[in-house]
């Protein structure tokens, strides 16, 4: 498929000059702003920061800065009311209290100069020692369990939170007397840059898209590091070292691969219908996408994988109230190939960015970051997205809008297995305050039968 569309690309591409002086932009005219969005939407370059002062139940609380530079063109731009933009530069910085630290620098210029192509270029440097590993089978569906005693079981996050820092006798390996208070956490540093182009086809609804991305990954885990610890006896915090770790015991056993971390090469490919109105904050339209990710060491990568992933999404402004939109997404995700390094697990990739792997903000709120990892996985999101209140400050517009939300997924080691039994859920409410209109803080809070979390982050969860 990927081959096809290389094909298609490249053929486009010969006759854009001509799309530049004949096309009349009727292949976007579906995805026209309401009046009433249009009417608010701001004309010239703009800029939006924020400082970003984030809790996440993983990294910790995190500040920062988070930018965008719009370029939005003057109202009698034909394509003023039809794209959310006319270009973005996105820049984030942020630190957090669990030592992590994120670079991103992201530009999107859609439909550039009224053709049908889109040109996107982000790239990332971050360094996280707060990523969590729970396993990579269908296993991690059942309860929370300590690497040392596969036995006893938790059915909260805190009891087990609790028992891992609880002091245990050292095994093979290890010192006298351990904690396992870092026993599912690794390091990660990462620094990557993805290139990618989509050209719309027909009507505009239909687009395709390729890409290249380039990543070099180090790993590292945190056996013998001082940690925190309980004395069982006493029932008092104290400092031990850290026992064996479940990511390099999985590794040692020989059930994952690239623990050492490495370079990574991947071509991408997707094929995508797309009639939302505006995307940032879309209130009626349909997003579809087949999109595929593949490595292998004939593109430079000293991997070889192969991830498909679909996923549709559905508004629907509904007449309760000024302005309800109902929200829905489905996405199904495999990954093929033997060999696979663990890390290409714990997310999904797509067009519009990467998804986590079964567990946080991205897939199912309520539970931590890839809590449920396996080759194959279905989740789906639902929201009531409800505008409460509008507010101007200066030259700047504010929405507000609460919107409660419900999520559902599973996983399975093969995609054939993949059912509606064993099915993980979470709910929650969250809060959604619109900046002229393209930039949407998000604020939720996801409960599940393990854990109760909060969230804060830039732009809709989808």
């Amino acid at each position: 498929m990927k081959h096809i569309i290389s094909t298609v690309l490249v053929l486009c591409s010969l006759n854009v000059s001509l799309a530049q002086e004949h096309d009349t932009l009727s292949f976007i005219k579906s995805k026209r702003m309401s009046d009433d969005d249009l009417a608010k939407k701001r004309e010239g370059t703009f800029f939006t920061g924020i400082p970003d002062f984030s809790s996440d139940p993983v990294t910790g609380f995190g500040f920062g800065v988070r930018t965008n530079t719009y370029w939005n063109g003057n109202r009698d731009n034909p394509l003023f009311p039809y794209t959310p933009y006319l270009a973005k530069l996105k820049a984030n910085a942020a630190y957090y209290t669990s030592n992590a630290r994120e670079l991103v620098l992201s530009l999107d210029v859609p439909y550039y100069k009224g053709t049908r192509w889109r040109f996107k270029v982000d790239f990332k440097a971050q360094q996280n020692p707060a990523n969590l590993y729970f396993g990579l089978t269908e296993s991690t569906l059942g309860q929370l369990r300590l690497p040392s005693d596969e036995n006893t079981t938790f059915s909260t996050y805190n009891e087990f939170d609790r028992a891992r820092k609880t002091l245990r006798p050292g095994g093979v390996g290890e010192e006298n007397f351990v904690t396992e208070a870092l026993a599912n956490r690794f390091r990660e540093t990462e620094y990557m840059l993805n290139v990618k182009a989509d050209y719309a086809l027909g009507n505009g609804k239909w687009r395709i898209m390729g890409g290249y991305e380039i990543q070099h990954l180090r790993y590292t885990t945190f056996e013998g590091m001082e940690a925190e610890a309980i004395d069982p006896s006493t029932g008092q915090t104290t400092k031990a070292p850290n026992g064996i770790s479940i990511l390099k015991r999985d590794f040692e056993n020989g059930l994952i691969s690239g623990v050492e971390g490495g370079w990574v090469s991947i071509i991408q490919t997707a094929l995508i219908f797309d009639t939302r109105d505006f995307e940032p904050d879309p209130t009626k339209g349909y997003y579809v996408e087949i999109a595929n990710e593949y490595s292998s060491k004939y593109i430079g990568s000293q991997f070889e994988f192969n991830k498909l992933f679909i996923q549709g999404r559905a508004f629907q402004k509904i007449p309760i109230g000024k302005r309800t939109v109902l929200a829905g997404r489905f996405g199904v995700g495999n990954i093929f190939g033997n060999n696979a390094p663990f890390f290409e697990f714990q997310d999904q990739w797509s067009p519009e960015g990467s998804i986590n792997a079964l567990g946080g903000r991205q897939s199912l709120r309520g539970y931590r970051a890839n809590r449920f990892l396996a080759r194959s996985m279905w989740f789906t999101n639902v929201e009531l997205r409800v505008r409460i209140a509008e507010a101007k400050l200066g030259n700047q517009r504010f929405a507000f809008s609460v919107a409660p939300f419900f999520d559902a997924g599973t996983v399975r080691n093969r995609w054939q297995d993949l059912n509606f039994d064993n099915i993980k859920i979470s709910y929650g409410g969250g809060l959604r305050i619109a900046w002229n209109q393209s930039t949407i803080l998000s604020f939720d809070y996801g409960h599940s039968k393990e854990d109760g979390l909060f969230y804060f982050g830039i732009g809709q969860a989808f």
